[in-house]
């Protein structure tokens, strides 16, 4: 008997590269070999092991669209993919990548001088060194420009003060992207510096009490009176438009992810349905939970094939801009609601650790508010259509 295309109704697949088939493949691989046996302990402990980053250089999913200093120089839907495998797992394994890759490695790469590239990005591609982006903080989180961090010139360097907060990676990292508006200045010029972890004045603690994201190291970062050398400012910085080049990549990356947790969750409920006896047969012959599961389906595969067309289009140049709100905003939400449904459907068993249903659905409601919160994406998508700004 032929069988049917229900996993993959349009084909994405087939879309794919062989080059493309292979990454996705071998990052499936490694993460059920080294992620999956030990994330619920994980989770439970809130505990990022940073060894890690090594085994994520060796694979070859940092900077991979980079085609320099060691990057894999892959196709950004091959980037895509890397997200979607990774968040299977863990919301915060995705970020841990997506962070070190979108948010790091990419400015630098972009903005960088020559010098600052073959200091920084080597150690970041192979996993030697672990980055951070510090651009929110506790009175700007969905309006950055809002930010009180500074930087004063001097004759050798630059002064910088602030704080920085939510910030994934700060209580580990070696390098810190640190963005910063001028001291006493109207027009709020915004530059980026490349921080190192043992510069004079830099703190970092982390936050505890977190209940989404658990493996996840995320923490403040305290900015007093920190001497930054010339040479560490990323000099081809373009004002804002270089710090939401940074996030819109980032954005990129969580709008595949989300559908990786989202498939995760359809797939535990699919099998629990079809193997949980109630009134005499299984849950799966009922016609409300095969109207949930054709409804998973439906808002999975339609996410992955606009991630598809984005994807490609990114690949080819083209401006995705508007691309990059829809799929953020749509896939973090509708991903969230499948995890609501996949919940339900296991019933009690679905609150269970073992179950891993709650830990994605308490990880996507974090993920759904960074990178720009779901109303945020509205007001610049309405932005982009009207011409005109509401905020």
């Amino acid at each position: 008997m032929k069988q049917n295309n229900w996993f993959d109704p349009f084909y994405v697949q087939s879309h794919l590269s062989e080059e493309e088939i292979k990454i996705q493949k071998n990052v499936s691989n490694f993460c059920n070999k080294e992620l999956r046996p030990s994330v619920i302990e994980m989770n439970k402990n809130h505990y990022f092991d940073k060894n890690l980053y090594p085994k994520f250089g060796a694979l070859g999913v940092l900077g991979q669209t980079i085609k320099s200093h060691g990057g894999s120089g892959t196709s950004n839907l091959a980037y895509g993919l890397v997200a979607y495998e990774f968040e299977k797992v863990d919301s915060s394994y995705r970020s841990s990548i997506s962070v070190q890759s979108s948010l790091v490695i990419h400015p630098i790469s972009e903005f960088g001088s020559n010098k600052q590239k073959d200091k920084y990005l080597p150690e970041l591609i192979n996993g030697k060194k672990i980055g951070c982006f510090g651009l929110t903080e506790s009175e700007a989180g969905s309006d950055p420009s809002s930010m009180k961090t500074t930087f004063k010139k001097t004759k050798d360097g630059y002064i910088l003060n602030g704080s920085k907060n939510w910030i994934t990676n700060a209580p580990i990292a070696d390098i810190f992207i640190i963005w910063a508006v001028e001291e006493n200045k109207d027009n709020k010029s915004i530059e980026g510096f490349i921080l190192e972890k043992n510069f004079n004045g830099l703190k970092t603690s982390i936050i505890n009490n977190k209940t989404s994201l658990k493996i996840s190291p995320t923490g403040q970062i305290v900015l007093n009176n920190v001497f930054v050398p010339k040479d560490s400012k990323l000099e081809n910085t373009n004002g804002w438009k270089s710090v939401f080049s940074c996030l819109n990549k980032a954005r990129f990356g969580i709008s595949w992810g989300v559908l990786g947790s989202a498939t995760e969750c359809w797939m535990i409920a699919k099998d629990y349905v079809e193997n949980r006896i109630m009134f005499k047969k299984t849950l799966a012959a009922n016609q409300l939970i095969q109207k949930k599961l054709s409804e998973m389906q439906i808002e999975i595969n339609l996410g992955l094939a606009s991630c598809l067309l984005t994807a490609k289009a990114l690949d080819e140049g083209k401006d995705i801009i508007n691309a990059i709100s829809v799929l953020k905003k749509n896939n973090c939400q509708k991903s969230l609601n499948i995890a609501r449904e996949a919940r339900d459907m296991l019933g009690a068993n679905g609150l269970l650790e073992e179950y891993h249903v709650m830990r994605h659905l308490v990880n996507l409601e974090t993920v759904k508010t960074y990178e720009g919160a779901e109303d945020i994406h509205s007001l610049i998508l309405g932005k982009n259509q009207t011409g005109i700004s509401s905020f």
